[in-house]
């Protein structure tokens, strides 16, 4: 267990949800409902718990909702500001890059707010000799190939045994140092670049996760939690 109490939180809350209409329709995708809490409040919850203070959200698509409903953050022990983009949105590495003014510790934590799981945040490094950590888990069933291989504690994205990239992740400031605010582009490839020069690290995380990427899924969650 680490101290990341004086890190910054980023949870990514601006995607559209396309796969999810027409729920999506009338409510982001972050504030849907699974078992007790909307989505994002779990991300929040567990933050808190492991002693982050300090979280930063971005939104685009009936993001205002989002800043209704959340508000300043004291509700969950937390401290909140927000990102707001264009409705189109800027994808996760544009929107990192967009917020970084507001991220003040360096590494930051970075969390897509679409996803469920039991990490245990406060297992994070504080301090990372990478560019990027990130944390990974076995290839779900709509997702078989996964993302990148993980070897002595490396990411690479060539030959060997792939697992999916989980959505957390620790980043240096760095990482983003050529990118411009406002530009719209995905995370990807510059995680890609990194890992060619031995700057990505990660771990593996074997218990409960869920990418709630379609409609499908997110009954399968909420079964999940009813049953707990």
């Amino acid at each position: 267990m680490t101290d990341i109490s004086g890190m910054t939180a980023m949870i990514l809350a601006a995607g559209r949800g396309q796969r999810m209409r027409p729920l999506t329709d009338t409510i982001p995708k972050p504030l849907l409902p699974a078992g007790q809490q909307r989505l994002i409040e779990y991300h929040l919850l567990a933050l808190a718990k492991a002693g982050v203070k300090q979280v930063v959200i971005n939104h685009a698509h009936l993001g205002q909702m989002i800043v209704d409903i959340l508000g300043d953050g004291s509700a969950y022990g937390l401290q909140i500001q927000y990102s707001k983009e264009p409705d189109g949105a800027l994808e996760t590495g544009g929107g990192i890059c967009q917020a970084l003014p507001l991220l003040m510790s360096d590494p930051f934590v970075a969390v897509n707010a679409d996803i469920w799981c039991e990490y245990d945040y406060s297992q994070l490094p504080q301090t990372i000799e990478s560019l990027a950590h990130l944390i990974l888990v076995e290839n779900p069933a709509h997702h078989v190939d996964g993302d990148f291989v993980l070897e002595h504690g490396m990411l690479h994205g060539g030959d060997g045994e792939r697992l999916t990239f989980s959505g957390i992740g620790v980043y240096h400031h760095a990482l983003f140092a050529d990118c411009q605010p406002g530009e719209s582009f995905p995370l990807a490839p510059l995680l890609r670049q990194a890992m060619a020069k031995d700057q990505v690290s990660g771990e593996q995380f074997s218990g409960n996760w869920w990418d709630i990427g379609s409609l499908e899924r997110l009954e399968e969650l909420r079964q999940f939690l009813s049953s707990r």
